[in-house]
């Protein structure tokens, strides 16, 4: 998998919007940020445009992306928000220049599209908190993303806090983001390989039965067999029906991968919660799970 160059002070940040509309005062802390940071920023041509939902046509936002790419002077781009919307538009973008000139791109959520979809091409993605929000996150979030963008591949030791964890120690590129977005790419260009992967997975405001048909599918396809590891961070503000399903979201996952013997970590920092801490995905890392702590190792 390759790294795209990592940035220095001076460094452009092109900022754009896959998915949902956004405004420029909306992305005044993000903007700010990278400002401490000593780069740069240029806003996209979607910042600020609205089409329904969106941040305007499935054509702009693809033009807009593609421009960013292919702008020589652009270091990294990195994802406004999320929502829905990008899986629309990354059939219209070429990435025949970015494979010369790769760059960091930057985003979660929504933005799953864009990690596998360029895992895929056989470049490593940073899955870590858009603009939007970011002041709200922790600090930890800020700086774990500033760390990678620099090129500052720091381990991540968690305190192992879930009873549904299992043990282990395995080696494999890290892979995944949000499942529900994972689940909508089967099949097509923009899915990367997880046979041998350690999959990360979390996701938001999912009914719990959701939850439970889309493990069944990855199970039942042969997926959750084939990884050599699972990564749980966030499942955030999941919903019931009126007659229970009889399992929280971390059950259902625990469930599922029982019969398998590879390392398992719930609850880690990462995915629609305030804790988003950034990961590299499509990296090859050490994943180790003890009973009172889990770990993250990037190879160098």
């Amino acid at each position: 998998m390759i790294k795209s160059p990592f940035l220095e002070k001076g460094a452009l940040v092109a900022i754009v919007a896959t998915a949902r509309k956004i405004t420029k005062e909306e992305l005044m802390p993000a903007i700010n940020l990278l400002e401490s940071w000593g780069l740069k920023h240029i806003l996209g041509d979607s910042i600020g445009v609205e089409e329904h939902q969106f941040a305007g046509s499935d054509a702009l936002r693809a033009k807009d992306f593609q421009q960013q790419l292919d702008n020589p002077n652009v270091n990294a781009i990195w994802c406004a928000r999320g929502g829905y919307g990008t899986v629309r538009m990354i059939d219209l973008v070429d990435f025949s220049n970015f494979k010369n000139n790769p760059k960091w791109v930057i985003g979660y959520s929504d933005v799953t599209v864009l990690h596998t979809h360029i895992n895929a091409l056989g470049f490593a993605t940073i899955h870590g908190q858009m603009c939007l929000e970011i002041e709200k996150r922790t600090e930890e979030s800020r700086a774990t993303l500033k760390e990678l963008l620099f090129g500052n591949f720091k381990e991540i030791t968690i305190a192992s806090t879930s009873k549904h964890n299992r043990e282990g120690k395995v080696n494999g590129k890290l892979i995944g983001g949000n499942l529900s977005v994972l689940m909508s790419i089967l099949g097509s260009i923009s899915e990367v390989e997880l046979k041998g992967a350690i999959l990360f997975i979390e996701d938001l405001d999912e009914m719990l039965y959701h939850i439970d048909r889309m493990l069944q599918t990855l199970k039942r396809a042969g997926y959750l067999k084939n990884i050599s590891g699972l990564i749980v961070g966030g499942m955030s503000s999941m919903r019931d029906n009126a007659i229970p399903f009889g399992e929280t979201a971390i059950e259902i996952i625990a469930t599922s991968v029982a019969e398998y013997e590879y390392p398992v970590c719930f609850n880690f920092p990462a995915g629609h919660i305030e804790d988003n801490r950034a990961l590299v995905m499509g990296a090859e890392i050490d994943f180790e799970v003890h009973n009172t702590s889990a770990t993250i190792k990037y190879k160098q």
